[in-house]
């Protein structure tokens, strides 16, 4: 028997490959790219499988989703399974790198349902996605109670050090009223020390 386990096995909502099943297509628009991420988000909320963020990368030019993510953590039992986390780990396992900003790549962005957490902040420049698109605000999520961690506050200015643009508030209310909704359901707030 092994000091540690010997596999990390992260296990997808079921309901996710329906969802995905004829949205394979390209997504044009940015407006309605995040509003497939914040559809996704809500569903993980009414299918009870985790709180209420989703991300998801796509291909910048043709809009191609390359990846959805949907936050875990209470499901799966780890702090790490932010929606930004999963996105961005299903996509480098879909294209078989580390570095999705890799040469001969398309460019890729991360389309994510609320500004990105501190562990998600610090996972962006290493990824290799070019571009972050965010829906509510970090303010959001921390009014219903989630503990967004130190995050700088010139976060965006950082990234574009990086050569990482951001584009931020896309169809803000919409996603911020998943927010609310899961906390008026009672869902689960979680942070790094349960009461």
């Amino acid at each position: 028997m092994s000091f540690q386990p010997g596999i990390l096995e992260i296990k997808l909502p079921e309901w996710m490959d329906e969802f995905l099943l004829g949205r394979a297509a390209c997504i044009t628009e940015i407006r309605d790219r995040m509003l497939f991420v914040i559809e996704a988000a809500r569903l993980n909320v009414a299918q009870g499988t985790g709180g209420p963020f989703a991300a998801a990368v796509f291909e910048s030019e043709s809009g191609k989703p390359v990846s959805l993510g949907v936050n875990l953590v209470v499901s799966g039992g780890l702090s790490m399974l932010h929606a930004e986390m999963l996105a961005i780990a299903l996509a480098q396992k879909k294209v078989g790198s580390y570095d999705l900003g890799r040469r001969g790549f398309p460019a890729l962005e991360l389309v994510t349902s609320s500004e990105p957490c501190a562990m998600c902040f610090g996972a962006i420049p290493w990824s290799g996605v070019r571009k972050i698109i965010t829906g509510a605000r970090d303010a959001d999520a921390r009014r219903i109670g989630f503990d967004e961690g130190p995050k700088m506050k010139k976060w965006k200015s950082e990234l574009g050090k990086r050569g990482i643009a951001t584009l931020c508030d896309v169809e803000r209310e919409t996603a911020a009223r998943v927010l609310l909704d899961y906390a008026r359901q009672g869902g689960k707030i979680y942070n790094s020390r349960e009461s």
